[in-house]
């Protein structure tokens, strides 16, 4: 399989970030690395809201009809100005 290249320029303040993440003083030893990294951990919080949103829709998903509320937009609408 052949390899994919992407190649970011990046200047000023995003650039001077990226210098100190990266050699003797940065947690990584090249842009490539530490790009890699940010794009995992993007991956990961992806998942984590995915998974945070299924654990709190799963209790609606196994309820019986019978346990909802019929509420109007002037409902919700009320509701959500008084939080």
């Amino acid at each position: 399989m052949a390899s994919d290249s992407i190649h970011v320029k990046v200047k000023g303040p995003l650039q001077d970030h990226l210098q100190q993440q990266i050699g003797e003083d940065g947690l990584y030893e090249n842009a490539s690395e530490y790009i890699r990294a940010l794009i995992r951990r993007d991956l990961q919080t992806k998942n984590e809201a995915w998974e945070a949103l299924c654990r709190e829709l799963s209790p609606a998903l196994r309820a019986d009809d019978s346990e909802f509320v019929v509420v109007s937009v002037d409902d919700v609408i009320r509701r959500n100005q008084s939080r």
